[in-house]
């Protein structure tokens, strides 16, 4: 484990899948992340490499060859090599190698990079080709929170407040595959209650959202986290049937839509990369 710390918070993330996987406040005595119990949902904070979703029977064709990926990729079981720079920050990577061109034909350096500044974490996705055709990827945050934060408190006291006031266009996923049916969700007063049914046909995939910034709040309590993202083009809002988390899911890409041809040059999403370019986004977490 490579362990972050400064004089407000302490992070720590494990070298499989450069997971965040502990977020603790020493101010406030909170743990915001969500503990990876799994009889709900085993993990913490999962990237979504090269892929975001799943796939049309989790294959995918390109130059007229099938290849198969499992769900949001397989950077999140990979052990990346990790290098703490300083006590608030370190660098995680990975690259290509035999067994990732089996699936994935490109050639490609990805990293993580975890800064803590006072109160707030900040993720750096980077991407960079290093082969000698077009990089074609998605890339995606999965990050759990803890809800409720306190014993005293439920999981329907919590809210998500978005900075901007919109109506949030909601896709049906089908099997996990994105429908052309968009179901409208209002905001009051900027705000999404949560609630367990919310999730109960999956996951909240949005499209065309505007805001970039989502605080999850408490009615009874003033703490939480302020989820800050940009030149994210998707958004996913997610738990596990009846758990007692929520996973705010900035993406660059999306799962296949049902009526998908199943051409990675052709997939809703992808990003496309030239020779020896990088690429960068980045998330931060600020808790309260």
């Amino acid at each position: 484990m490579i362990i972050l710390e400064n004089e407000t918070i302490r992070a720590t993330i494990a070298p499989k899948g450069a997971e965040l996987q502990s977020l603790f406040n020493k101010q406030t005595g909170m743990e915001y992340m969500w503990s990876g119990d799994a009889a709900y949902w085993g993990k913490h904070s999962p990237v979504l490499f090269p892929i975001v979703g799943g796939l049309k029977n989790d294959t995918y064709y390109f130059n007229d060859k099938a290849y198969t990926l499992p769900r949001h990729g397989f950077a999140r079981d990979k052990i990346f090599t990790a290098a703490k720079i300083s006590d608030t920050e370190a660098v995680f990577t990975i690259t290509e190698n035999e067994e990732t061109l089996k699936v994935y034909p490109f050639a490609f350096t990805f990293s993580l990079t975890y800064q803590l500044h006072r109160n707030t974490i900040t993720c750096t996705y980077k991407v960079f080709n290093s082969g000698n055709e077009e990089l074609l990827f998605s890339v995606g945050a999965h990050p759990a929170f803890a809800v409720p934060l306190t014993n005293d408190t439920s999981y329907a006291d919590y809210f998500l407040k978005f900075n901007v006031a919109e109506t949030l266009q909601r896709f049906k996923l089908d099997n996990g595959l994105v429908t052309p049916v968009a179901e409208l969700l209002p905001l009051v007063n900027n705000q999404l209650q949560l609630s367990n049914k919310l999730f109960y046909d999956d996951a909240v995939v949005l499209k065309n959202m505007q805001s970039h910034s989502i605080t999850l709040g408490c009615n009874r309590h003033q703490h939480g986290i302020n989820f800050s993202f940009d030149d994210f083009p998707f958004f996913g809002i997610w738990a596990a049937k009846d758990a007692p988390f929520v996973c705010l899911e900035p993406w660059c890409g999306i799962a296949d839509s049902v009526a998908t041809a199943q051409q990675l040059t052709h997939k809703e999403g992808i990003n496309i990369l030239p020779v020896n370019q990088h690429w960068q986004r980045s998330w931060s977490v600020e808790c309260f």
